[in-house]
């Protein structure tokens, strides 16, 4: 069955293409490293050769180039880059060339022209330099794995649900209490040892959690070094494997491990990183870092719902306020959200406001009936 409207999907693409050459331009501006600012720099290009692509199989069906200019998601992203460094951002622009390398196989013209292969490519090369260390991961942002370090490190999505997690927890306490009927200052003082022990628990927890990484990263590569004194014949064996693993043939991969190995300092840097995945430099960053990271995110969130009762307002209209203001909160939480998931802002904005007033209004219920019991 044919296609009964191809100009929708092409303009679709040469977005898609705008938007991947913008943000690249944006990690080549901010990279200090030269190499991997050149490499951001071909990847751009070829996304413009791409979008050119698209642009021409529009006007074979009739339509002018459209002109378009890069998404307000692609513009934010742009700037966290140029503003925070490529780590701050690597992350979330490689989960969507993971997810998007293999949109164009079933496009004809695409296939045609040879730009599946490519799209993978390019897949391929952020996913290499996401997973680097160094300046690619530099700042104290890019540092925080924490609580949600299972979101493939990704900073900006820790920062966000770090404040979520603030917001949601001290605004559910907040209604809980002031369904009790309890008086302004018991609010203010509840969302203040609220907003206090929930940092300080997060803060622990990361310090905890960090620590205990460092600590047995330091035991695995103290174990590296004892087996490259005893068995250094094994440690070049697996080194040449890693090589293999990687796409180097077997006579290019033992020659690089037979003259990585006679440098013991190198070979343990190396041993660490390419088979243990461990930075011997970082050690997964510092806990101190990470818990006063946690703290300030956490802080964040909780804030919002206690506003209007630091700012003395009192009753039904600082209830309403507290509400408004974690409202626009939670929207903006839920559009920021949309910057790693590639989602529509005001959809993500609008779910993350319909969850938070439900875990408000489930907690203002139980406070409600608890007020009403204990009162008589």
């Amino acid at each position: 069955m044919a296609e009964s409207n191809p100009q929708t999907r092409y303009t679709a693409n040469i977005q898609g293409e705008v938007d991947s050459a913008a943000l690249y331009r944006a990690l080549a501006e901010a990279e200090v490293n030269p190499q991997l600012a050149g490499i951001y720099k071909k990847l751009a290009d070829v996304e413009d050769e791409h979008a050119a692509f698209w642009v021409g199989q529009l006007k074979k069906i009739g339509h002018a180039d459209p002109s378009l200019t890069p998404s307000r998601r692609s513009r934010i992203l742009a700037w966290m880059a140029r503003r925070f460094g490529p780590g701050m951002v690597l992350p979330t622009i490689n989960a969507q060339e993971q997810t998007d390398s293999g949109a164009y196989d079933a496009q004809s013209e695409a296939v045609a022209g040879g730009l599946p292969q490519v799209e993978r490519s390019h897949a391929r090369i952020i996913n290499a330099l996401a997973g680097q260390k160094g300046p690619l991961a530099s700042g104290t942002l890019a540092r925080l794995e924490g609580r949600h370090r299972g979101l493939g490190g990704n900073a900006l999505r820790a920062a966000v649900l770090g404040a979520n997690d603030g917001l949601v927890s001290n605004m559910s306490l907040v209604m809980g209490v002031a369904g009790a009927f309890a008086n302004s200052h018991v609010v203010l003082l509840t969302g203040l040892a609220g907003l206090a022990a929930g940092a300080c628990s997060m803060a622990m927890g990361e310090w905890l959690s960090v620590a205990t990484a460092r600590e047995s990263f330091e035991r695995q590569i103290a174990t590296e070094a004892e087996e490259l004194a005893e068995v250094p014949e094994e440690e070049m064996e697996e080194l040449a494997l890693i090589y293999q693993a990687k796409g180097l043939p077997e006579a290019t991969a033992r020659t690089m491990a037979s003259q990585l190995i006679t440098n013991k300092e190198s070979a343990l840097d190396t041993l660490a990183r390419e088979e243990l995945g461990i930075d011997p430099g970082e050690l997964g960053g510092s806990p101190w870092v990470a818990a006063a990271t946690s703290f300030g995110l956490f802080a964040a969130g909780a804030i919002f719902p206690i506003l209007p009762f630091l700012f003395g307002m009192s009753g039904p209209e600082a209830v309403f306020a507290s509400l408004g203001v974690s409202g626009i909160a939670l929207m903006g939480i839920g559009s920021a959200t949309a910057l790693f998931t590639g989602g529509s802002m005001v959809r993500l904005a609008l779910r993350s406001l319909a969850f938070g007033y439900a875990a408000g209004g489930i907690t203002f219920a139980i406070g409600k009936l608890v007020g009403v019991v204990v009162g008589g």
